[in-house]
């Protein structure tokens, strides 16, 4: 079989074969760390990321409903999840 660079969505990429991107892994793993303060996780965000903490965000969000995610890092993301559900019921 030949070596095709197919899209992300032709088949698992990162660690593992979870099939999540190396970009998803990196923000779950930003996810498990505590940070000490306001500020330093959007630090980080940037330096590592090269995004936005925005985009950050949005990513974050649209992994909290990905199984995938779920399959790799259950934990982070039922208690993420958690926590989001909290701020909408707030609203």
């Amino acid at each position: 079989m030949s070596d095709d660079q197919g899209g992300p969505e032709d088949g698992p990429e990162g660690q593992g074969g979870s099939g999540l991107s190396e970009r998803d892994l990196a923000v779950l793993a930003l996810e498990r760390r505590s940070w000490p303060g306001p500020g330093a996780k959007e630090r980080v965000v940037r330096e590592r990321l090269g995004i936005t903490p925005t985009r950050y965000y949005q990513l974050l969000n649209a992994l909290l409903d990905d199984p995938r995610a779920l399959a790799h890092d259950p934990v982070t993301v039922n208690r993420l999840r958690r926590l989001r559900d909290e701020r909408r019921a707030r609203r």
